[in-house]
């Protein structure tokens, strides 16, 4: 799935817990930005994501416009995610 600034990809899981992976690409920027981005992405996955995902494996990348996007842009695009993974954990 793709947002705007978001990659998701979700695989099922055989462990009785959802594991999340963030990768911030370089995408031409400092690492002062990079880390900016990588915080808030985590951030977000721990508060939006991990409550509501069940039994699967999801990786979120950025692209490079997440680097200018501000925390509630890119809230809403992980509420999208979040309701996206979520539909297909309950298959």
């Amino acid at each position: 799935m793709q947002t705007e600034c978001l990659e998701a990809r979700v695989s099922g899981s055989l462990l009785p817990h959802p594991r999340v992976g963030v990768v911030v690409p370089k995408h031409g920027r400092n690492i002062v930005d990079r880390n900016r981005t990588k915080r808030r992405l985590r951030e977000l996955v721990r508060l939006r994501l991990l409550p509501v995902i069940g039994r699967v494996d999801l990786l979120v990348r950025a692209k490079p416009e997440a680097y200018l996007s501000t925390f509630g842009e890119l809230a809403a695009q992980v509420n999208v995610i979040a309701s996206w993974a979520a539909g297909i954990a309950a298959h």
